[in-house]
């Protein structure tokens, strides 16, 4: 432990953790989302269903306060992620959730609702050392089985406990078991690998903005818990991430980034 304690995990250019996430866009119009993509400056072409996305032109405001000194060279703008397209499906692949936080809404913008759709987000519950073997490619990170069994249960659980909530007698029962059912989660060990969908979400309203804040409350939790416990804190636990997003997001009201 002490060992790994002296050890730094690994980073990408814009100093947050290197934590491989993929959003995944159901594609409508496939014609009118290539269309979108090929009037961007700050995608570069490699070949016909894919793209290289840089910190550049359109982009160049997005903010990373994670970054101490990062001086920018126009000559060669940092690439933020990739993006592909694949039977009916466009895959934004990016090494860290705070790039995938400042894409989801940068893109909601640029690509026309009817064009495409925001559908999931599959990432990775752990930092890595600097000298630790990593994955190649998101084809070896992902499992689809595993990532929907997760989904699957998830759901069926929290189905279940608001089925036990509607039917409580009193509303102090209901709020017994709520907290339970709140604390059960939090305590429980993250999966290697998850999966967050959008679709269940929206549910909760039509505004975009209260799904970025959703999906960026989401990953933070996960983004702290995992960094906290490579640095020994083996009892923090999602119940403490939330305590801090939350106290970030509306006491400074900076919501849109991962520190």
């Amino acid at each position: 432990m002490f060992e790994r304690l002296q050890k730094p995990f690994l980073t990408v250019e814009t100093g947050e953790a290197y934590q491989p996430i993929r959003l995944s866009y159901h594609i409508l119009e496939k014609s009118k989302l290539v269309d979108a993509l090929k009037k961007m400056h700050c995608l570069t072409q490699k070949n016909e269903n894919a793209w290289s996305w840089h910190w550049d032109s359109e982009c160049t405001d997005l903010h990373f306060e994670s970054l101490d000194s990062f001086k920018k060279n126009p000559e060669h703008p940092v690439r933020l992620g990739t993006l592909t397209i694949k039977d009916e499906t466009l895959y934004l692949n990016l090494p860290s959730f705070k790039r995938a936080c400042l894409a989801v809404p940068f893109f909601h913008k640029i690509i026309l609702t009817e064009a495409a759709k925001i559908k999931k987000a599959d990432f990775i519950n752990k930092v890595f050392g600097l000298t630790e073997r990593l994955p190649h490619g998101f084809a070896e990170l992902f499992n689809e089985d595993e990532l929907e069994k997760i989904v699957t249960q998830r759901i069926h659980d929290y189905e279940f406990v608001q089925s036990r909530c509607e039917n409580a007698t009193t509303a102090e029962e209901a709020f017994s078991i709520l907290a339970d059912y709140t604390k059960a989660e939090t305590e429980k060990r993250l999966p290697y690998a998850e999966r967050y969908t959008f679709e269940y979400h929206e549910k909760i309203g039509t505004d975009p903005d209260v799904i970025f804040l959703g999906f960026y409350i989401f990953l933070r939790g996960r983004e702290l818990v995992a960094i906290r416990r490579w640095f020994g804190e083996t009892g923090y636990t999602l119940s403490d991430a939330a305590e801090e997003t939350i106290e970030k997001v509306f006491g400074s009201m900076n919501i849109d980034i991962i520190e």
